[in-house]
């Protein structure tokens, strides 16, 4: 099957939703689909450089269209779609409402990908159009929890029936054969002593404060924090050298394809969000939230210590994961107290954790996106 996804993300980057987008089409494209990525730029990406950056094998299209200033990425939908309807593509897949629309309005099948509350005036309005304008069509919430708060919004125009979740997922491929922590040390060049890990941004309501407060009370224990944008890295290592605290490692940014091994030289894996989350654009998730990480530490098989948040229950419970209240810094240093004194929990939930990500694949998430709707 020939298809065109479309998205307004920036790519490449180091955002979250740049992985998402890019994982989500490379699964489409191992499952044999001719895929076709347009992105907005005046110049396409090598594909080597996407390869390395976001852990790919599998090669499909990535190809641009102009998305003019003022123009709110409208004329970038508008040339995306067109190109679509010109490759006379079986399915559209997009990220982007304004693309959605003009898809069924050139009778093609829609695929939409939410991943947060529609903005703005105009975001609800094209969301009630997409169910009511006829064609096939499907929206994909990648928690339940957003599904919920999209019906709640729309009230009747909402169509249940059009509506899957999707969380998001991981590549077990890229976790198989991955070492113990103590050998994945060694290769990384890191101390080999007890190690609690953390990939990903340093947002707000990340919780980078209760990980300096986990470090400054567990001083034998080495934190190492992967990724992060150049600027935040910076900051966060001059605080830390300010407050004396000396057993943080910070990496900076890891392209994905070696990611993996930096979650295998773990022995805990944290995901100490706050009761907001903000992302790279702002806002609050932490109601509806499908962080990556969540499913790549499931698939490290690590035990993982995270935040008590509703919205990860849906993936996370007390066989795979401990949970913490958000925000309280004494249960978090008791708690990883614990860990670290019982090694046979850690391998019974870190075990668990690697079985039950076979559940949440990508190319398991592709598969269910399109099955029944063609």
């Amino acid at each position: 099957m020939k298809i065109a996804a479309v998205t307004s993300v920036t790519i490449p980057s180091t955002t979250a939703n740049s992985i998402q987008v890019m994982k989500a089409c490379h699964a489409l494209a191992q499952l044999g689909h001719q895929v076709s990525l347009t992105i907005p730029g005046k110049t396409p990406p090598a594909w080597q450089n996407l390869a390395q950056q976001y852990g790919l094998k599998e090669q499909f299209e990535v190809r641009v269209a102009s998305a003019r200033k003022g123009m709110k990425r409208y004329d970038f939908a508008l040339a995306a779609v067109n190109r679509a309807v010109q490759d006379k593509a079986d399915l559209l897949y997009t990220w982007s409402p304004q693309a959605a629309v003009l898809g069924l309005w050139h009778k093609m099948p829609v695929i939409l990908e939410f991943h947060d509350l529609p903005t703005g005036k105009l975001g609800p309005v094209l969301l009630r159009y997409f169910f009511k304008v006829d064609g096939r069509k499907r929206l994909l919430c990648i928690t339940d929890a957003l599904a919920a708060k999209l019906q709640l919004l729309l009230g009747d125009d909402y169509q249940a029936d059009m509506v899957q979740t999707a969380p998001n997922g991981t590549d077990l491929t890229q976790y198989s054969s991955l070492p113990d922590a103590s050998t994945a040390r060694k290769i990384l060049g890191l101390l080999d002593q007890f190690t609690a890990g953390y990939t990903g941004h340093f947002y707000q309501g990340r919780g980078t404060g209760l990980l300096v407060a986990l470090a400054k009370a567990y001083p034998d224990v080495q934190f190492l924090w992967v990724g992060g944008n150049p600027a935040d890295t910076a900051s966060w290592i001059d605080r830390l050298e300010q407050d004396a605290v000396k057993n943080v490692k910070l990496t900076g940014f890891v392209p994905n394809a070696e990611l993996p091994l930096y979650q295998a030289a773990a022995d805990v894996l944290l995901m100490p969000y706050e009761k907001s989350i903000a992302g790279s654009g702002g806002g609050n998730s932490a109601e509806i939230c499908s962080p990556m990480k969540m499913f790549d530490y499931l698939a490290s098989g690590r035990v993982i210590l995270a935040s008590d948040l509703p919205v990860f229950h849906e993936v996370l419970n007390e066989n795979n994961a401990i949970f913490c209240p958000p925000e309280d810094e004494t249960a978090w240093i008791k708690k990883l107290g614990e860990i670290i004194q019982d090694a046979e929990l850690r391998q019974a939930l870190g075990s668990q954790a690697r079985q039950d990500a076979e559940r949440y694949t990508w190319l398991q998430r592709a598969e269910n996106a399109l099955t029944g709707l063609f």
